[in-house]
């Protein structure tokens, strides 16, 4: 599958190294060449003759090694590579690319590339969710770098949590979509919403609800890997667009509502996973309100239905909703299938463990026009992102 692709593989010091034999050894399975590239510290944890009994290339380690041919390394293969991976990628290897350092072959190799980049960090949950470490990334993104979340579970120290390498699998599977880009969405328009809204009660409180997003920038993320043109309304989130998405920033219902009907018009799939306020205050203060003996009563007028509007006017676009509940899932999505004049609504319940709001997980139900019920077991929103773009792209051809 991989025969003729070149792979620089970046192996920096953590214990999760020997997981990065196991990947080397899949993606020659798949015809690829690997180049393995150690740091020191990788080095203390597996030795070099084990990539390169499994790559079957020589395996770098030194920057001022005697050179085996006459070419400048570092450039040679920077140049050779269509992608560089870091598997494990430390928090000390993150911060130097973050931060333009070049210090060893492995950066100043990433540094010189113009190839594309993954990143798998692995860790202590601590240090991974240690802001700057967090800042880092979140520049990387920026740049354009892919990441491969790591996973949760018992670490090497013993802490449970967030910070293991991601599995190699995972990882292989990372590489061949970037290699070999499924483009079945290409010459869609998607229009995807995100995110809670802002409803202001006066020039420092306001109302809103726990939604950060992450299903709908998975989505917009996903969409754009596959070829759309994607157009992402946002409600306030701490996340980072996409690269190659456009992305437009919303506060309240009525902004939301706006930025949606005009973006509509060119869209071919409308996907309205954002967490929309149902009601606003009535009478906004233009000073802060201030605290008394009395009671405060706070009157409340209902937001417009942004799906509701978008089924009153959808032709033959595909108009996709979202749907989370506490009780009676099954009743109310599919009443609301029928009300919004939906092609299918994706529904969870807030009880589920792995579903709702700010987890990297959902379990979801999807349910279409006709009744039936598609059961979506525990998984990764990216993942269930493809599964719900996959659904959309099926009306489209029908």
């Amino acid at each position: 599958m991989l025969k003729g692709k070149n792979i620089v593989l970046g192996v920096s010091g953590g214990i999760a190294a020997y997981k990065a034999c196991e990947l080397t050894s899949r993606l020659k399975k798949l015809n690829a060449n690997v180049d393995v590239i150690m740091t020191k510290s990788a080095a203390e944890f597996v030795t070099p003759l084990t990539f390169q009994s499994l790559s079957l290339n020589q395996v770098v380690t030194d920057m001022f090694d005697k050179p085996k041919y006459w070419e400048i390394e570092h450039i040679s293969l920077a140049k050779k590579a269509d992608i560089v991976v870091i598997a494990p990628a430390t928090a000390n290897v993150i911060g130097k690319l973050a931060n333009g350092i070049a210090d060893d072959m492995l950066t100043t190799t990433v540094m010189a590339s113009k190839a594309i980049k993954l990143i798998a960090p692995a860790m202590n949950t601590n240090m991974y969710e240690n802001p700057v470490v967090q800042k880092n990334i979140e520049t990387l993104k920026q740049l354009g770098y892919v990441f491969v979340e790591p996973g949760e579970g018992r670490l090497a120290c013993g802490d449970i949590g967030k910070g293991k390498l991601a599995e190699p699998e995972v990882i292989e599977l990372a590489i061949k979509e970037l290699l070999l880009p499924v483009r079945d969405l290409e010459g869609k328009t998607v229009l995807v919403t995100a995110g809670p809204t802002v409803e202001h009660l006066d020039p420092v409180r306001f109302i809103t609800n726990h939604s950060t997003g992450k299903m709908g920038f998975a989505v917009a993320e996903r969409a754009a890997r596959r070829g759309a043109k994607v157009v992402l309304i946002a409600g306030p989130t701490n996340l980072t667009a996409p690269q190659g998405v456009e992305r437009v920033d919303v506060q309240s219902a009525l902004e939301m509502k706006e930025a949606v009907m005009l973006h509509m018009k060119e869209a071919d799939i409308i996907i309205k996973s954002a967490a929309v306020a149902d009601y606003r205050p009535a009478e906004i203060s233009s000073e802060k309100i201030k605290k008394s003996e009395e009671e405060l009563t706070i009157k409340l007028e209902k937001n417009p239905d942004i799906l509701f509007e978008l089924g009153k006017v959808k032709g033959d676009r595909v108009l996709i909703g979202f749907a989370m509940e506490t009780q009676n899932l099954i009743e109310n999505a599919k009443a609301k299938v029928q009300k919004k004049n939906l092609d299918f609504i994706v529904a969870n319940d807030l009880r589920t463990e792995g579903a709702g709001f700010a987890g990297d997980t959902n379990v979801v139900k999807i349910i279409d026009r006709q009744g039936s019920i598609e059961e979506v077991p525990l998984m990764k929103k990216s993942e269930l992102a493809d599964i719900v773009l996959d659904r959309a792209l099926s009306v489209c051809n029908r």
